[in-house]
């Protein structure tokens, strides 16, 4: 079905004559390399849009003409079919109506669940080889954005994560971001910020699900997930065997930082009369990564063949779902921690694998960045009183001597400083402190 030009007129009006919005600023971050699209990637629903919008307000705010910052949510029903000629035709249009903002490098276009326009790759080429305006593209599906854009845009985009809220985002998005550095609040209030942390781990950071009542955020998150799991993997790759992809979704979400052992999946779904392959089961753990739905590192190593054979772990991408799919009782405030620590690592632009040594000891991970040191992290709840303190100690000094040039870090969720000293070179922090500010 043909689209009117008048009805692109008024969606092209629509959109340019939308006013800012009040939104939580997220704190993410765009690369600097000029002449790129900016390929905003992450969850459904957890805030790609909303990211859009902040980007256009700045540039607002910097003195841009309403008219150069045009924004394009395609999953309008009135777009149902749009083609990239129609598409072509309203970016002519918009510049016959407001000459001379390309050449004055003003241009700004957000094209909002891209993927739903056959062909748009070639529309946003061309628009950066021509130059003189920026671009900004999303989609719901990781796979299209990740993979995809580097062989369709040929190099000419780069990605930009957003995430649900991070810890910070979420004390701001209530109104209670600390005014000061943690060092310089005073021990009420850091006692408070405690409390609002093991909140922030049970509720999670999707925006929406700030400040629901358990049984709603149960609702709402359970049905974001139904939502990924069918439109972004069933529908996306045709899943044929949804009962074993049900099983291995539950699995992943209530067990963060558990290995993915094929063998033990594959037993057990065939115990239960399920059949599946081990090749099949590696693809629909790659189709969770692909939406967002969850997050896997590989084992340290230089060896390929290594990293290979051990297990993956995997991290739910955001804490709130882990209590949608834990049945058996255990206390999650450690595993949610883990997930937190992990998710701010990535939001910070950490490469993340964790760590096993040759004497069996595990550090939780190992982060690298370019320009940086590279740390050990190891996560744990209690800083005293238990034989848990000590094994992880044991397992962070292990791994420190096989690994001399990173830092080793403990990070706990209790605020209590550690009475006995630390091993020289090696770094605490407590949790509340840890992701708010980087150390």
């Amino acid at each position: 079905m043909t689209i009117s030009h008048d009805l692109l007129r008024l969606k092209l009006a629509e959109s340019l004559a939308a006013e800012p919005p009040a939104l939580t600023r997220r704190d993410v971050r765009l690369p600097g390399i000029p002449g790129k699209a900016f390929a905003v990637i992450g969850v459904r629903r957890g805030g790609k849009t909303s990211f859009l919008a902040q980007c256009r307000n700045d540039r607002l705010a910097d003195g841009r003409a309403r008219e150069s910052q045009l924004h394009l949510a395609l999953e309008d029903e009135r777009l149902v079919g749009l083609t990239v000629v129609e598409l072509n035709w309203l970016l002519d249009e918009q510049a016959s109506q407001f000459p001379g903002l390309r050449d004055a490098g003003q241009m700004t276009v957000y094209f909002d669940e891209i993927q739903l326009v056959p062909g748009w790759e070639g529309l946003v080429r061309r628009l950066i080889d021509t130059g003189g305006i920026e671009v900004f593209v999303t989609g719901s599906s990781a796979k299209l954005l990740s993979r995809e854009v580097a062989t369709s845009l040929r190099g000419r985009a780069m990605e930009v994560l957003v995430h649900p809220f991070s810890f910070r985002e979420a004390l701001r998005h209530a109104g209670h971001e600390p005014a000061k550095s943690y060092p310089k609040l005073r021990l009420a209030d850091r006692a408070v910020l405690d409390q609002r942390l093991r909140d922030y781990l049970t509720v999670g950071g999707f925006p929406e699900a700030q400040g629901a009542v358990p049984r709603d955020r149960a609702s709402l998150l359970t049905g974001y997930v139904d939502v990924v799991v069918l439109r972004d993997v069933i529908d996306r790759h045709a899943v044929s065997n949804s009962v074993a992809l049900r099983w291995i979704e539950r699995q992943l979400l209530a067990n963060p930082g558990g290995a993915f052992s094929v063998k033990k999946h594959l037993d057990t779904l065939r115990s239960q009369g399920v059949p599946i392959g081990k090749d099949t089961l590696h693809e629909y753990l790659g189709y969770l990564e692909d939406a967002f739905l969850v997050r896997a590192i590989s084992m340290q190593s230089a060896s390929e063949r290594q990293r290979m054979v051990n297990p993956r772990k995997a991290y739910p991408i955001d804490m709130g779902l882990i209590a949608l799919f834990e049945r058996s009782g255990r206390a999650q405030q450690g595993r949610a921690l883990e997930t937190a620590v992990f998710l701010e690592l990535e939001r910070r632009g950490w490469e993340v694998s964790y760590v096993r040594t040759a004497d069996d000891y595990e550090v939780d991970f190992r982060a690298h960045r370019a320009g940086d040191a590279p740390l050990l992290v190891q996560v744990c709840l209690e800083s005293e009183g238990d034989s848990t303190w000590e094994r992880e100690l044991r397992a962070l000094d292990a791994a420190a001597k096989v690994y001399p040039d990173a830092r080793p870090f403990l990070i706990t969720l209790d605020a209590a400083t550690p009475r006995r000293p630390l091993p020289n070179g090696f770094t605490w922090a407590p949790a509340a402190r840890w992701l708010l500010e980087e150390m």
